[in-house]
C-alpha cells in the first residue's frame, strides 16, 4: 500500500482537522504526543466518532486492542460493543489491508495517517469513509495508543449507516491513503 506524503490541509473534515491540530498542540520537539496529557472532556464533543485503540505487542507482532468505540463506530460496525476485541478480528479478513494497514503505518512512523475510501449503503449510495489516524505515546517515542476518528459523508445527502462496514463486499476503494506531515516548525 502507497501512501502519500500530505500537508495537514488534506483533512476535509472540520472535527477531524480540529483533532489534528490537537494531537498537534500536544506534540513538543517532534516528539510523539503522550496520551497522558489529553484530558478525555477534551474529546467528548467528538465521542461518537472515535476509536480509542491499545497497541499490544512489539515488531512484526503488533494488534490494535479496542479499548472504546463510539456510539457512531458500533453502529457502522454493526457491532454494539467492541470492547477488549482485536482490529484484526472485528475488520473483516478481505478487508484488512485497506483497513489495517493505515494503523500499522502510524504506529511505524509515529505520524498522523488520513484515508479517504469509498463504500455504499444497503441502498447502494456512496458514501465517502474519512479516516484519521492519531498515534500517542507514554514516553514521547514509542506508539502505545492509537485515536481514530471516523467521518462519512454522502453527495446525496442522508444515508444509512446501520452495519454499513459489514455490508462491503472486498477491499475498499482508497480515494486518498496519506502519511500527514505533521512535523513542528523548526
Amino acid at each position: 500500500m502507497d501512501f502519500a506524503i500530505a500537508q495537514p490541509g488534506i483533512v476535509r473534515a472540520i472535527n477531524q482537522r480540529w483533532l489534528l491540530k490537537f494531537w498537534k498542540r500536544h506534540q513538543s520537539n517532534g516528539s510523539i504526543p503522550l496520551w497522558q496529557a489529553v484530558e478525555p472532556e477534551s474529546l467528548t464533543r467528538v465521542a461518537e466518532n472515535l476509536s480509542f485503540l491499545d497497541v499490544s505487542g512489539r515488531g512484526d507482532a503488533v494488534r490494535f486492542l479496542i479499548r472504546l468505540h463510539g456510539s457512531g463506530i458500533a453502529k457502522v460496525y454493526g457491532e454494539p460493543d467492541c470492547r477488549g476485541r482485536f482490529l484484526d478480528d472485528v475488520i473483516p479478513r478481505e478487508r484488512h489491508q485497506t483497513g489495517l494497514m493505515p494503523y500499522y503505518r502510524a504506529y511505524s512512523t509515529g505520524q498522523p495517517v488520513y484515508t479517504i475510501c469509498d463504500v455504499n449503503d444497503k441502498n447502494g449510495r456512496v458514501i465517502h469513509f474519512e479516516r484519521l489516524i492519531l498515534p500517542f505515546s507514554g514516553d514521547g517515542q514509542t506508539v502505545e495508543r492509537i485515536l481514530s476518528s471516523f467521518e462519512f459523508i454522502c453527495e446525496d445527502g442522508a444515508y444509512d449507516n446501520a452495519a454499513l462496514i459489514k455490508l462491503q463486499h472486498g477491499a475498499a476503494t482508497l480515494r486518498v491513503c496519506a502519511m500527514i506531515e505533521a512535523r513542528p516548525a523548526a
